[in-house]
């Protein structure tokens, strides 16, 4: 019988999971941590969810073909766990991003008629659906001859903003990290690349004046968006909201990442561990997610469409914003694996309207209220 392997029990897991082990009666949670694992499903007695202490040993001794995988390990975990599933035959599935190793099994996922589907959270993952859905009314439209406009821009913070204007829920050494990799994003019709720290403007959501800056490289997803390939880009960025005050905020953060010296690593793991003490969530402590994807299009400079997603979601305890928005959307990628409605290989979140709607009124149960203009 097909049995589902959460593994990670981190601030990002709780609600999915909860949700996963209502729905199903066959489910292990893995957590280096047994006692939060067990904490996890405090929820539900059931003689098939367990709870069980991570390693890897462990878990490939109880996979079996046709069981799903999820990983909310670190990143770094996932190409191992990936390479597991395909060993054992398994299906897999991770909110984080497709890496380049992790494309490369696509081709064995296919053969195999295994989902290793990714990026499926909150952004990644909603902001794709968004994106998706824009870019369908776009072509309807049929419009052509059309300069065009993007703009997604997700962000975390607390609900009641504090002096550091942000705190955190993740490793401050992986924000920090992130915001000295190069961004490569579309402006002005060329393609450019940017430090992230470097690059940062104001940027207004529902009247609210943010921080932002471009994260990653955008480009990718002009075509996983399954943008027109006439359309002539003007802007395309996905990138990261902050409150604004942000920039100065962190001010002291940016001039080390400036300096460059030798032991800049050093000096962002030991920051990294100040911050944490410094700066993390008090317990029942209200966060803040805000999500806004645009997609503006000019035809011979007369604005001819301006459409948009609008999320902005508050939560505490087990369920912070953040918390729900990512694994409630992962938990939905795992009931489409086994209603078998997922084509396999490696993919990212869904492009079906159908799919999507799916997740959306999971969304509803939730009360978690999607905003637009179409």
């Amino acid at each position: 019988m097909q049995h589902i392997h959460w593994l990670g029990t981190g601030l990002s897991s709780i609600p999915g999971i909860r949700r996963i082990t209502q729905n199903y009666e066959n489910v292990t949670i893995w957590n280096r941590t047994l006692e939060k694992a067990q904490q996890s499903i405090s929820h539900v007695d059931k003689k098939n969810v367990t709870a069980k202490t991570f390693d890897i040993g462990s878990l490939t001794s109880v996979l079996n073909a046709g069981d799903i995988v999820v990983s909310q390990l670190p990143a770094n975990h996932h190409l191992t766990i990936a390479k597991l599933c395909l060993d054992k035959k398994c299906h897999f599935a991770s909110s984080s991003y497709i890496s380049p190793d992790m494309k490369n099994l696509k081709d064995e996922a296919k053969r195999n008629n295994l989902v290793f589907i990714n990026e499926v959270g909150l952004d990644p993952g909603i902001d794709h659906f968004f994106s998706h859905l824009l870019v369908k009314k776009l072509k309807e439209t049929g419009l052509s001859n059309l300069d065009v406009t993007y703009h997604s821009y997700c962000g975390g913070f607390p609900a009641i903003p504090n002096d550091f204007k942000y705190k955190f829920s993740w490793s401050p050494v992986g924000v920090i990290k992130a915001l000295n990799n190069d961004a490569k994003f579309i402006n002005n019709f060329q393609t450019v690349v940017k430090t992230p720290y470097k690059n940062i403007g104001k940027y207004s959501v529902n009247d609210e004046i943010y921080e932002a800056y471009p994260n990653r490289d955008s480009t990718p997803y002009i075509k996983e968006y399954n943008f027109d390939q006439q359309w002539k880009l003007k802007e395309f960025v996905r990138g990261t909201l902050r409150l604004n005050g942000w920039e100065n905020a962190w001010k002291d953060i940016f001039e080390m990442l400036s300096n460059k010296s030798p032991d800049l690593d050093t000096k962002i793991n030991n920051l990294g561990e100040e911050l944490w003490k410094k700066h993390p969530y008090s317990p029942g402590e209200e966060d803040r997610v805000v999500l806004y994807v645009n997609l503006l299009a000019h035809q011979n400079n007369r604005e001819v469409f301006n459409k948009y997603y609008f999320l902005d979601e508050k939560g505490s305890g087990e369920n912070t914003a953040m918390g729900v928005l990512v694994s409630i959307t992962l938990s939905c990628a795992i009931d489409l694996i086994i209603e078998k409605k997922l084509e396999s290989g490696v993919q990212a979140a869904p492009h079906n309207e159908s799919l999507i709607n799916y997740f959306f009124k999971t969304f509803e149960e939730y009360n978690i209220v999607i905003k637009n203009n179409l």
